[in-house]
């Protein structure tokens, strides 16, 4: 007994020392440690567990914050992909499409993406409560899914990554305001044209 106790445990060390981790067992320690988060539903099930779980990895997350994250668009889209013999049952796939922004200083756009997650069900016509639990876990799945990678794509933001960006988000700001500054002192700088005036008869 202690012996497989010790291989076990061995084995564990061993695992770990290779970087080998259990799903959801990882850390989840992200770069940004303040965050502001909103969605479109500010109440949805999406951003309530993302924050819970940002919160819980150290991210004081505030309105306010240095940064932003918005999730602008959380869509699903069903498929029959089979169907019984008989007609009354069918395997569904659905895909959930998170589209996702995030801003810096004077709320410029720093970059902006999405993750997905598709999960297949089967839908009994004859075991409609069942098939309707089945759909809702698979959804909870889903939605687990995309926070998971939502948090992978967060902890690959750097400091530095996020200095680049807002450098870049700067820059791009103030060629627009300088172009528009120069096309305002074009048009100052232009002579009106005096109306034509029509002589009087």
């Amino acid at each position: 007994m202690i012996k497989r106790n010790l291989l076990v445990m061995g084995l564990a060390v061993l695992l770990s020392a290779c970087g080998f981790q259990l799903r959801g067992t990882g850390t989840t320690e992200l770069a940004i440690k303040e965050l502001d988060v909103s969605a479109r539903d500010a109440y949805g099930e999406t951003v309530t567990q993302l924050t819970r779980l940002l919160t819980s990895s150290g991210v004081k997350v505030y309105t306010g914050a240095p940064y932003k994250l918005m999730l602008t668009n959380e869509a699903e889209t069903q498929r029959a992909i089979s169907y019984s013999g008989s007609g009354r049952s069918a395997e569904y796939q659905l895909t959930t499409t998170l589209t996702y922004e995030v801003h810096g200083d004077k709320d410029r756009f720093l970059l902006g993406d999405k993750v997905t997650a598709d999960r297949s069900y089967v839908h009994d016509g004859n075991n409609l409560t069942g098939s309707d639990q089945e759909a809702s876990q698979v959804r909870q799945e889903m939605r687990n899914d995309l926070i998971q990678k939502m948090m992978a794509r967060l902890q690959q933001l750097t400091p530095s990554r996020l200095d680049e960006l807002q450098a870049k988000a700067d820059a791009v700001a103030k060629a627009e305001a300088d172009a528009l500054e120069a096309a305002q002192r074009i048009r100052d700088e232009t002579p009106q044209q005096s109306p034509v005036e029509v002589p009087a008869r």
